[in-house]
């Protein structure tokens, strides 16, 4: 039997309901491996999985690999993942394990404005996950996007389509909820950013925040928009 925390925050306000689509979800990743599944939450809210089976250890390779794990202590020069925890007045607070700042300066690659104005314009919202690096570990922990992160929420907002961001959803619930409000035709495809994150690709002419407003009510996620500026 193998146990592992995976960065996977159990948030909302159904964690129960969270944790088992979580459990789904893994179980459909592993479905080739012998393997048996449980999951739990631990104190920090973290999704633990537990893995018993002829492939348990190859199980939890692929679960830390592809997830990654939260830390404890973070060292200077160290690229780390996490997610987006809150936007403050002064810098984008993400957490690794342990909480860090990326602070005005660092995100000055992201154009002219305020944190919360940037996580505006790019359609960040709390839960997506990101790569760090981290640059200073003293008493406060700072640290900076990597160029792979930047270019991608570049990528977003330089293309000819819109895209809205969801967290705390399935790719099921999120097709459901585009199917019931007809826009089906509207919509490119639904990309994955984590087991519970995801960005819907607009077609060309389809505008991002209508896709919200009409699916923002059969959803109970945070929703963000990035605008293509190709468009």
């Amino acid at each position: 039997m193998i146990k592992v925390v995976t960065l996977q925050h159990i948030y909302g306000k159904n964690r129960e309901r969270m944790a088992e689509l979580l459990k789904t979800l893994v179980e459909n990743e592993l479905k080739d491996l012998e393997v048996k599944v449980e999951i739990s939450i631990t104190p920090e809210n973290w999704a633990e999985f537990t893995l018993e089976g002829e492939d348990e250890e190859v199980s939890a390779n692929l679960l830390t690999s592809r997830y990654g794990t939260p830390v404890q202590k973070a060292e200077p020069g160290k690229v780390y993942r996490g997610f987006l925890q809150a936007f403050l007045e002064d810098a984008f607070l993400v957490n690794i394990g342990v909480p860090v700042r990326v602070e005005a300066g660092e995100l000055k690659a992201l154009g002219s404005g305020k944190p919360k104005q940037l996580a505006s314009r790019f359609g960040l919202i709390p839960h997506l996950p990101v790569e760090v690096e981290v640059i200073e570990a003293n008493k406060d922990l700072k640290a900076r996007f990597t160029k792979k992160q930047l270019d991608l929420w570049w990528s977003w907002k330089k293309a000819a389509t819109d895209r809205v961001t969801v967290n705390g959803a399935t790719r099921s619930e999120i097709k459901s909820a585009i199917k019931k409000t007809g826009h089906g035709r509207d919509i490119y495809e639904i990309e994955r950013l984590g087991l519970l994150e995801h960005a819907i690709v607009c077609r060309e002419k389809t505008d991002g925040p209508g896709i919200v407003a009409a699916i923002g009510p059969r959803l109970k996620s945070e929703m963000g928009v990035v605008i293509g500026e190709a468009r």
